[in-house]
């Protein structure tokens, strides 16, 4: 059973600092500092001792798997947004009359002025390019980059464009229904982020109360809480409201989190 945890431990920490991770350098950095920031401030608020220290660590390591899968999600939110304004591009260079391979050149133009070299779509647009230059298929190439994003909608707009080659129809016609549909979709799924945005934001206020409460009382009455500290009641005390903390936290998450894919 051990082994088993450690393993999976093994496997998180090299989703998190590893070649797979989504973070750079710096962002590394960044996070590991926060972690561990947290976790000195939880060992100062519910214990007033460093001791417990190694009994909070993985309170920090969990904190750096949500923020991981936090920016994962919205790494993968803004290449849908970036991706609707691609096929739509994409779309109107068909019905343009331009070929394939030259409407895709056309939607790297347009997404390059909108969103930069460094964009996630005009990465992705790169890649198809120099692998038209290299004589491979289009359908293959957007199979490659529906499989690198993990996106629903590149997915099934992949599966589309496959079957729309395949057939012989009216290509220009199917990608714009096509594009069309996936943009509306899209288009619900950010209102109904939207419209969750006001309890998110209440929800993230609720998690520092209990901290600005405390901190209140302790400077406008100072010692009330000295009773709660240096001794084992105090401990289970402050144990059990961590505890309680942390499941009201997590809880919070996840009645105000919206996942469109």
């Amino acid at each position: 059973m051990l082994k088993k945890y450690w393993q999976r431990a093994c496997e998180a920490a090299n989703r998190l600092f590893g070649k797979n991770s989504i973070w750079n350098l710096r962002e590394k950095i960044t996070r590991l500092v926060t972690a561990i920031a947290l976790v000195l401030f939880l060992c100062w608020f519910f214990y007033r001792s460093i001791a417990v220290l190694p009994i909070l660590l993985p309170v920090g390591f969990f904190y750096l798997l949500g923020k991981e899968k936090d920016d994962r999600r919205k790494k993968k939110e803004d290449l849908r947004r970036q991706f609707k304004d691609m096929i739509q591009s994409l779309a109107a260079s068909l019905r343009a009359g331009y070929a394939v391979e030259n409407a895709f050149s056309e939607s790297y133009g347009e997404m390059l002025s909108l969103y930069g070299r460094d964009s996630e779509i005009c990465n992705a647009l790169r890649r198809i390019l120099l692998g038209l230059k290299n004589n491979m298929t289009v359908e293959t190439l957007m199979e490659q980059f529906a499989r690198a994003s993990g996106v629903e909608e590149v997915y099934e707009f992949a599966e589309v464009f496959r079957a729309a080659k395949k057939s012989g129809g009216n290509l220009a016609e199917i990608m714009d229904k096509t594009a069309g549909m996936i943009g509306e979709r899209i288009d619900t799924a950010d209102e109904i982020k939207v419209a969750i945005a006001a309890k998110e934001m209440e929800q993230k206020i609720m998690n520092v109360v209990p901290f600005g409460i405390v901190f209140y009382i302790s400077l406008t009455s100072p010692g009330f809480f000295d009773g709660l500290f240096g001794n084992m009641t105090g401990f289970l005390i402050m144990t059990g409201c961590l505890g309680l903390y942390l499941g009201a936290f997590i809880l919070g998450r996840k009645m105000t989190r919206f996942e469109s894919a």
